[in-house]
């Protein structure tokens, strides 16, 4: 009997519970809310909130605000600090460092003990819970897992307590049994240099028997890529023979999937998508033939939602996981067992099923272009690229994008700065196509693009290969769960990145 066979006993009654996902969000949303609001009436924030007088969802949104990152922050800082029952009870230790703010260079995410297993970790259990069940085949803990992990350092003077990538608060908690099916080594997946690391995990694993990855699709790429120099090789499967799963998230897998295809031509390789963030762990890809993913609603998270019409306003309105409608872009809104309290993460969803609870990501609520009334989002990009490599052969390795206002010919345009894997035969052709694709997936697009009147056609730049990555080490973010933006309303980050291309190429 396999070492899978016997793991697959120890799922099987998870993917039972899994089930009353289809049948049973609201209840379980309701049981959530009152677990979160219980355990915390003691702290400083649900006495200031009289969390021990919230018996529903209308109270609870009556009496505790939307909050950012900065609404939290001197409370969070606190925390950090060494103050107890600020947020959360009891004093949290582990932060997660995250991209910042307006104000900040970095975030620092509360991650308890509670949050670290009922989130994260369960989220990791279901992953290999669900891959199971549609796999019944699969040998996968018949080999290691190779999980990419980032790095930490100590927070503050705190003792025992530490700041870091949350990949790397995962490594270094994790129980001790998943460390026999696992590689790297721990100090290898927590070096800071991921130039160094890269080439270490490349070394330490070429000769063990990996079936499955776990991380960020650009960082994981990099280092399959130094396996294959190292080897010879032109395929993983010639290295690992049983290859067969690619647990993703962090970024968009569509402009990585021809690359992985190319690398990884199994027929028994299989992709699986998590959104699995610093603040919690949300969804899970449930059926191998859809993309959308399941909302995880009994990890101690509770969801609310901003249509994204509404988003920006003074009082927004905001509806429970009962109140949402398919189609219809959202703010996401998080409360968590961390100390997050109706706190707007960033990303925006669309729901594409209500029974049981199915969304795509559809972008960040500060990554997109309106700047001419356009609303592009990440999600109309991530479709017009897939349709134009689709249809000239090319392979995007990164991109941006952000308006020119006007230039000295008094036209406005977006523009693309993309690095190819593979080039396509005509740039023009490239961007004829994924213009004409952003048309049609975005109206607000199309009728600014009426007649070249409002907004000209877009332009696309080459950048040299590496370009993004040298940008992600200019800024000390190179490797770990850092990734490009996809699009800005300004022009900061383009200007960045067209400098740093100049002067290589002057070189």
């Amino acid at each position: 009997m396999s070492i899978t066979s016997i793991a697959r006993n120890f799922f099987a009654p998870r993917m039972k519970e899994l089930e009353r996902h289809a049948t049973g969000g609201l209840a379980m949303q309701a049981e959530v809310l009152e677990y979160l609001t219980d355990n915390a009436k003691s702290t400083e924030y649900g006495r200031r909130h009289i969390f021990g007088n919230i018996k529903s969802y209308e109270s609870f949104a009556a009496n505790v605000p939307l909050n950012t990152y900065d609404d939290l922050k001197d409370s969070i800082d606190r925390m950090r600090h060494g103050e107890a029952n600020v947020l959360w009870p009891g004093v949290v230790k582990w932060y997660a460092k995250s991209s910042g703010t307006t104000n900040d260079k970095s975030k620092f995410i509360p991650v308890s003990r509670e949050g670290l297993h009922h989130m994260h970790y369960q989220g990791g259990k279901d992953a290999v819970a669900m891959y199971l069940g549609n796999n019944p085949e699969s040998r996968m803990f018949d080999g290691r897992g190779l999980i990419l992990g980032g790095s930490h350092s100590p927070n503050y003077d705190l003792p025992g307590s530490l700041v870091g990538d949350l990949s790397a608060i995962l490594i270094e908690n994790i129980n001790p049994l998943v460390n026999l099916v696992r590689v790297p080594r721990k100090e290898t997946a927590l070096l800071s240099d991921f130039e160094l690391k890269r080439d270490r995990i490349a070394r330490e694993t070429v000769n063990k028997n990996v079936t499955n990855l776990s991380g960020v699709p650009s960082w994981m790429l990099s280092v399959l890529t130094r396996v294959l120099e190292l080897t010879g090789k032109r395929h993983i499967e010639e290295v690992w023979p049983g290859i067969e799963v690619f647990f993703h998230g962090g970024v968009a897998f569509t402009p990585y999937r021809k690359q992985y295809e190319q690398l990884i031509t199994s027929k028994r390789m299989h992709y699986m998508e998590t959104y699995n963030a610093s603040e919690g762990f949300f969804g899970l890809q449930s059926s191998p033939s859809d993309p959308a993913l399941l909302l995880m609603l009994d990890y101690a998270v509770f969801y609310e939602f901003i249509p994204m019409e509404e988003f920006g306003k003074e009082h927004p309105s905001v509806v429970p996981l009962e109140g949402v409608r398919t189609g219809v872009n959202y703010a996401l809104v998080i409360t968590t067992p961390c100390g997050l309290w109706r706190y707007i993460i960033g990303d925006t969803v669309r729901f594409t099923s209500t029974n049981p609870y199915k969304f795509v990501i559809t972008g960040r609520t500060k990554s997109f272009i309106n700047a001419f009334g356009e609303e592009l989002i990440v999600d109309n990009a991530e479709q017009g690229l897939a349709e134009a490599c689709r249809r000239t052969g090319a392979e995007v390795s990164e991109y941006t994008a952000a308006p020119v206002f006007m230039d000295d010919e008094g036209k406005c345009r977006h523009q693309w700065l993309v690095e190819f894997a593979k080039e396509p035969d005509s740039l023009d052709d490239f961007a004829s196509i994924l213009d004409r694709r952003l048309q049609e997936v975005n109206s607000d697009y199309e009728a600014k693009r009426s007649k070249d009147i409002t907004l000209q056609h877009l332009e696309i730049i080459k950048a040299r290969p590496g370009l993004f990555n040298d940008w992600l080490k200019s800024k000390g973010k190179l490797g770990g769960q850092h990734k490009v933006p996809r699009l800005s309303n300004n022009r900061d980050i383009m200007e960045q990145l067209l400098r740093l291309n100049n002067v290589k190429n002057e070189d």
